[in-house]
């Protein structure tokens, strides 16, 4: 490991010691509140609404077994009940207790209580430059959590990222669109040794995606790119890019193409400072302005 790299680790470490002893996170008090952080935060996620078990094990990143135990204590202390989901019987939902919204009410006076608390001590430029560094900090961090793995271009969750994407180019396209019309990118044609796609998913949710499939030999083609807006600005269209691109190395393919429509500018500025140049139309898809191609190293 480079010395800045040490540097870098040897930061978020005391970063991270920092913020557990002043939040508390080591206490079995949190908030004053008789109880640990842990059983504390798994109460907010449960919220009033409640939540399913395996929701909140992708949500806080718990195994079943911690899960199990964490709710065991909540139950004992009558702020929480678990039963079988009304939508699906083999899901178990988690809902509070008259007692469990009481203290969710009451932790959440304690919190922007210490929130509070917490800025008090500082000058107002001071503050200011505190809640923006945490709010880039949790953008980072949440960015950093952005998973991306190949997966099943039939499954629920890339139905969902591709009926999102299909939905958002009929909004955005001049001229309305019809999938139907342009060059095709069916499931098939998106497995190896066709081709791939990738879903980004964020606490176990799919939130964007990216496909390549092979047009010729040695060419692939890349298809479906696309971003939830609620996770843009995370770099996750990037990383994407970089997937695709190390899959087509995999899948031995020397040269990539793809074609974009002149509304998605910022599609466009992605291929440009990638190493895509603009050539000729190598298709007649009647939604494209712009095609590109890229050699791969």
């Amino acid at each position: 490991m480079d010395g800045k790299r040490n540097e870098q680790v040897r930061q978020v470490r005391a970063f991270n010691r920092a913020v557990t002893r002043r939040i508390g996170a080591l206490s079995d008090d949190y908030l004053g509140r008789g109880r640990p952080l842990a059983e504390s935060r798994l109460l907010f996620e449960i919220g009033r609404e409640g939540a399913d078990l395996r929701d909140l094990r992708a949500r806080l990143s718990l195994d079943s077994g911690y899960l199990s135990r964490l709710l065991r204590a909540l139950e004992a202390q009558g702020l929480v009940t678990s039963q079988p989901s009304p939508d699906d019987a083999r899901v178990r939902r988690a809902t509070l207790t008259a007692k469990g919204r009481r203290e969710v009410e009451a932790l959440d006076r304690r919190s922007e209580a210490f929130a509070a608390a917490l800025l008090a001590p500082l000058g107002e430029a001071q503050r200011e430059r505190l809640v923006a560094a945490m709010a880039e900090v949790e953008r980072l961090m949440r960015a950093a959590a952005v998973t991306i793995e190949p997966a099943d271009p039939a499954g629920a969750d890339a139905r969902a990222c591709i009926d999102a994407y299909l939905r958002e180019l009929a909004q955005r396209f001049e001229s309305g669109f019809d999938p139907s019309r342009g060059p095709s990118a069916d499931p098939r044609e998106l497995v190896p040794p066709s081709g791939v796609l990738l879903l980004a998913r964020l606490d176990g949710q799919p939130l964007g995606c990216g496909a390549l499939k092979r047009i010729g030999k040695g060419v692939g083609e890349i298809k479906r790119m696309w971003v939830s807006p609620e996770a843009r600005g995370l770099g996750i269209a990037q990383r994407l890019l970089d997937a695709l691109e190390q899959h087509a190395r995999i899948l031995r393919l020397t040269t990539l193409r793809l074609d974009t429509n002149r509304s998605l500018t910022e599609a466009r500025a992605l291929y440009a400072r990638n190493g895509y140049r603009e050539i000729p139309a190598y298709n007649d898809n009647p939604y494209a302005d712009h095609w590109f191609e890229k050699r791969l190293a």
